[in-house]
Formats: C-alpha cells, sequence, structure tokens
C-alpha cells in the first residue's frame, strides 16, 4: 500500500531490550548490596553511640547534641530502609513510586533539620529549607491524594 508506515521493530532491538533489562537488573542488585552495608554500617555505629553513652553512668547520659546526633543516625538507617524499599520496587515491578521518594525525601530533610546548628545558619537558609519542606509536604499530599489514600481521621468501616 502506497502511503502506509510499517510498524515493525528492527531487527537485533528484541536483543538490545534484553541486554539492558538485564545490565538495569544487575545495577539495582548492586546498588541493594551497597545500601544494605551502608545502612549495616550506621545501624551498627547508632548502636555503639548508645552503648557507649550509656556506660558513662551519669543520671543523663546524653546531652542535647548528643541527643541530636542519635536522631540524625535513626533517620539515616530509615533513609536506608526507604531507599533500599524503592530499589526493591523497582527491580520487581519496574516502577519507581513517587510517594516513597518523596517519603524519603521529607526523612532527609527533616534529618538535615534535626542536626541543624540554628546558631550558624543563616536566616535565608532557613527560608530555603522550610521551603523545601513545605513544597515536599505539598507533593506528598497530592500525591496520596490523587491515589485515593484514605485520611488518617476518618473512621474506618461500618
Amino acid at each position: 500500500m502506497a502511503g502506509s508506515t510499517d510498524h515493525t521493530t528492527p531487527p537485533g532491538s528484541d536483543l538490545v531490550a534484553r541486554v539492558i533489562r538485564h545490565f538495569e537488573h544487575a545495577v539495582v542488585l548492586i546498588l541493594m548490596a551497597l545500601l544494605m552495608v551502608v545502612t549495616t554500617v550506621c545501624t551498627l555505629e547508632l548502636g555503639w553511640l548508645l552503648v557507649m553513652d550509656l556506660r558513662t553512668g551519669a543520671m543523663l547520659p546524653l546531652d542535647v547534641e548528643e541527643t541530636f546526633e542519635i536522631f540524625g543516625f535513626f533517620l539515616l538507617v530509615l533513609i536506608g530502609l526507604e531507599l533500599l524499599a524503592t530499589l526493591k520496587s523497582y527491580l520487581f515491578e519496574r516502577v519507581i513510586h513517587v510517594e516513597i521518594v518523596l517519603e524519603v525525601a521529607l526523612i532527609a530533610i527533616a534529618q538535615k533539620v534535626i542536626i541543624l546548628d540554628m546558631g550558624k545558619t543563616d536566616g535565608l537558609s532557613l527560608i530555603g529549607l522550610a521551603g523545601l519542606v513545605g513544597a515536599l509536604s505539598a507533593a506528598f499530599w497530592g500525591v496520596r491524594r490523587a491515589r485515593g489514600a484514605p485520611r488518617d481521621n476518618q473512621p474506618k468501616g461500618p
């Protein structure tokens, strides 16, 4: 037929697609293994910090700076676990869940805010962080709402 276009795939494209898929799979597995190592090291360091702080025997073993450092490590471990969940969903479903990525970003910004030294941070940086938290929160809320997630304050069931 005149004017018709042939929509067949070029020869070898299936092979290229398969090679790319295997490459992506290998890279994601390597990233997951490295992330598991980093998360394990952070967890062990958190445990070590807690044990060393509690060994002092003081009535209040943790001062404010140490508490913020420990909270920072907790959030780092949570970030590692969330990133691992993101990689796992990509590996098995070939989908990156925007909600999880936004959640990781919110946790990372929260970790930054918690360990932030307010005395050494200028006002413009604080305004920028506040804007970033607001934007990420709005995006997270929008994605959850679009997905039809139930609101936490509404009763469930009949």
